[in-house]
C-alpha cells in the first residue's frame, strides 16, 4: 500500500520526477517526460504495478522500516533518507536525478554512516501504468528491461539476481563504503545509454541547485519556505521547453475513496502564468523568457481557439482515459489519465496570461513583437466573447455560468493592455478599450453582487460563494477598503471555512451532485487559503494574516511540500502532489507579508 501523500519527497531532473516514500520505496516515475507512462505506478495501486525500494533488509512479511531522519541536502532537489538499525549501525540514501544531458537517470547511493548494514534493493519495473512486464535480461554485465518503445538500465557494482518478477541485490554497507545504483531510459531500438558516474553527477547536481537557488533575490523572513517552493516550481518546469506541469502526478485524490481524480501533467496557461508571476518577483527571467516562448509558440497565433492546457511541448490533444486495471490511491477510481478539461471555456485564462506578459514586461524581461502583438489578439476575441458564460476557474463539469471570478478576468485583460498601450509599447485602439474596461466593470458590479448579504457571488443571479471573489482586490478590480471587497473577504470567512479555519473553493453537495456537476466532497483547497491571508493583511489585518500564513505553512511535510488540498477531517494532504497551485501563492503571500513587516520575531 502507497503511503500517506505527505509521506512522499520529490527528486526530479526538469523533464520527469519522482516519489521517493519514508520506507526508501520509489513508488511514482514516468520516463522519459512527466506525461509519458509511468515504469512505476505503485502509488496508485500496489507493488505490482511497480516499485523501487531501497532500505534495510527487513523480515519476509514484515512492513518495511520507514527512514529515522531525511531531508534535503541545503537548497537542493538532493534527497538524503538515513535509518539507524540498532545494535548494527546507520545507513543513508541519497536519491537524486541529475539534470539531463543524454538518458534520463534517478540515482540512488547507499552510504554507510556507521556500523555494519544488511541492505537490499527491490526494483519491480512494469511499463505502461503497471500494465507491462518487460523482458528483464542482463548484457555485457548490465540489467535490462525492455518492452516496446522503452527500455531501463539498471548499473550497479553490487551483486543482483532475479526473483518473482524483481530485481534483487542484498548487501551489506560498512561505515565510509559507498555503493550506487542508477536506472537509465532509453529508447529501446537505441544502443544502451552510457555508462554512468553517479559521483560526478551528484557533484553536478549540487553545482547546479547551488547556483539556481543563489539568483534568488528573497531575503525576507520566510527564506526557507519560499526558497523550496521555488526549487519545487523549478522541478515542474520542463527544461526542454519551458512549459510547467500543474503537478508530476495523476489521479491523487481530492477526497479519499473519491472519484475526483484528474491528471495535472500537462502546462495550465493560468497555473503557469501564476508560476511564471512569482518566479519574476523572486529574481528568475530566464523562467520567464522560457515559458513567453513556450506560449508563442503553443498559441501559434491562433487565440480564438486557446485551449486552457496544453502538453509540455505544446501539444493540443490531451484525450482523457481511465486506466481500469489500478485500483486508485487507497482506492480512489477512477485512475485518470489524459484531461478533458482541455476543450473548455475558461475566459480567466485570457487575464492570467495577459497578466503575466504585463509582470514580464513591467520587470524588464526583454521585449517581444510578437508577445505584444498575442496580447492584442486576446483583446480583440475577448471584446467579442467576454459575455458569454464559461466553465470558470474551477473546471466545473456542470453547465457554463457567468462566473464572476471569468468577467473579473477579463476586465484584467483588458486593463493591463490598456496600460500596454499607454507605455507606448503597442498600438490599438484606446478608447474602445477604455469604454470595454468600463463596461466590464459595471457588469459585474450590477450582475455579480448581492447588496443583501454584502458580498460578490460565484456567478450572476446565484448564491453560492467561491474563494476565487478573493482575488478581486488583488487584481485591483476593486480597492481593498472597498465595503463590497470587506464584505465579500468576511462572507467566504463565514461561509466556506473548514472547522480549522482554511478555505474551501466553493460549496460540495456529498452524494448529490453540486455546483460544479460532480458528486463527491473535497479538501480545502490551500491556494484559497492563502489568498484570505493576502486580503486580509490588504485590509489592514495583519496579525490575522500572518497567523493564518504561518499555520498553513505548519501543513507542509517535513520537507516543505504541498499538496492542492487539505482534508481537516483526516488531517492530511490531499491532491496531485506536489503542486504549484499550493506553493505558488505561498511565495506571493511571504512576499506581501514580508513587505507589510507583518512577521513574528
Amino acid at each position: 500500500m502507497a503511503g500517506r501523500i505527505e509521506d512522499y519527497a520529490l527528486i526530479g531532473d526538469m523533464q520527469t520526477a519522482a516519489l521517493v516514500c519514508r520506507d526508501g520505496t520509489v513508488d511514482w516515475l514516468c520516463l522519459p517526460r512527466f506525461d509519458s507512462h509511468a515504469v512505476f505506478a505503485g502509488l496508485l495501486g500496489t507493488e505490482e504495478h511497480g516499485f523501487w525500494r531501497i532500505g534495510p533488509a527487513h523480515a519476509a512479511g514484515a512492513e518495511p522500516p520507514t527512514s529515522d531522519r531525511r531531508r534535503y541536502a541545503g537548497d537542493s532537489l538532493i534527497l538524503e533518507s538515513e535509518w539507524d538499525q540498532p545494535g548494527r549501525g546507520s545507513v543513508r540514501v541519497t536519491d537524486f536525478m541529475p539534470p539531463r544531458d543524454g538518458a534520463p537517470q534517478l540515482v540512488r547511493i547507499v552510504e554507510g554512516l556507521s556500523g555494519r548494514v544488511r541492505m537490499r534493493s527491490a526494483l519491480r519495473m512494469r511499463f505502461s501504468y503497471g500494465r507491462i512486464t518487460p523482458w528483464v535480461h542482463k548484457i555485457d554485465g548490465r540489467t535490462v528491461a525492455v518492452a516496446g518503445p522503452d527500455s531501463v538500465w539498471l548499473d550497479t557494482e553490487a551483486e543482483t539476481h532475479g526473483e518473482d518478477l524483481t530485481t534483487y541485490s542484498d548487501f551489506t554497507v560498512s561505515a565510509g563504503e559507498r555503493i550506487a545504483f542508477t536506472i537509465s531510459w532509453q529508447p529501446s531500438h537505441h544502443h544502451p545509454p552510457h555508462l554512468p558516474d553517479p559521483e560526478g553527477a551528484l557533484t553536478a547536481t549540487a553545482e547546479f541547485w547551488r547556483d539556481w537557488v543563489e539568483q534568488c533575490t528573497y531575503r525576507g523572513p520566510y527564506r526557507e519556505a519560499v526558497v523550496r517552493s521555488l526549487i519545487t516550481l523549478k522541478a515542474l518546469t520542463y527544461a526542454p521547453t519551458g512549459g510547467i506541469v500543474a503537478a508530476p502526478t495523476t489521479s491523487l485524490p481530492e477526497e479519499i475513496g473519491g472519484g475526483r481524480n484528474w491528471d495535472y501533467r500537462y502546462t495550465w496557461l493560468r497555473d503557469a502564468a501564476i508560476t511564471l508571476s512569482s518566479l519574476l518577483r523572486t529574481g528568475y527571467r530566464e523562467e520567464a523568457r522560457a515559458w513567453r516562448e513556450w506560449l508563442l509558440r503553443a498559441v501559434a497565433g491562433d487565440p480564438e481557439n486557446l485551449q486552457i492546457m496544453y502538453g509540455i511541448a505544446g501539444e493540443r490533444e490531451l484525450g482523457e482515459a481511465e486506466l481500469d486495471w489500478l485500483p486508485g490511491y487507497e482506492g480512489s477510481t477512477p485512475v485518470r489519465v489524459g484531461n478533458g478539461a482541455a476543450a473548455q471555456l475558461q475566459l480567466d485564462v485570457y487575464g492570467e496570461v495577459t497578466e503575466a506578459l504585463h509582470l514580464a514586461h513591467m520587470t524588464g524581461l526583454a521585449r517581444n513583437d510578437y508577445a505584444s502583438l498575442l496580447q492584442l489578439k486576446l483583446i480583440r476575441y475577448l471584446e467579442d466573447h467576454w459575455n458569454e458564460p464559461d466553465e470558470g476557474i474551477w473546471e466545473v463539469r456542470g453547465p457554463r455560468r457567468h462566473f464572476v471570478h471569468s468577467k473579473v478576468m477579463a476586465w484584467v485583460a483588458v486593463d493591463r493592455t490598456i496600460k500596454l498601450i499607454e507605455s507606448g509599447d503597442a498600438d490599438g485602439p484606446l478608447e474602445r478599450w477604455r469604454e470595454l474596461r468600463d463596461d466590464i466593470h459595471r457588469d459585474v458590479c450590477e450582475k455579480g453582487y448581492d447588496p443583501e448579504r454584502n458580498t460578490f457571488t460565484q456567478s450572476y443571479g446565484s448564491k453560492e460563494l467561491d474563494a476565487s471573489l478573493l482575488l478581486i482586490p488583488q487584481m485591483g478590480f476593486l480597492p481593498p477598503d472597498d465595503k463590497r471587497v470587506i464584505g465579500t473577504i468576511e462572507a467566504i470567512q463565514r461561509e466556506l471555512s473548514t472547522e480549522d479555519g482554511f478555505i474551501l473553493r466553493y460549496p460540495t453537495e456529498g452524494d448529490e451532485a453540486g455546483v460544479d456537476g460532480l458528486e463527491g466532497d473535497e479538501g480545502a483547497f490551500l491556494a484559497c487559503s492563502f489568498w484570505l491571508a493576502d486580503d486580509l493583511a490588504m485590509i489592514g489585518r495583519v496579525d490575522e494574516a500572518r497567523k493564518l500564513f504561518e499555520k498553513l505553512l505548519g501543513l507542509r511535510n517535513d520537507l516543505g511540500l504541498l499538496a492542492e488540498e487539505w482534508d481537516s477531517k483526516h488531517q492530511r494532504q490531499v491532491g496531485n502532489f506536489p503542486q504549484a497551485f499550493s506553493h505558488v501563492p505561498l511565495i506571493d503571500t511571504a512576499l506581501r507579508l514580508t513587505a507589510s513587516g507583518a512577521y513574528g520575531g
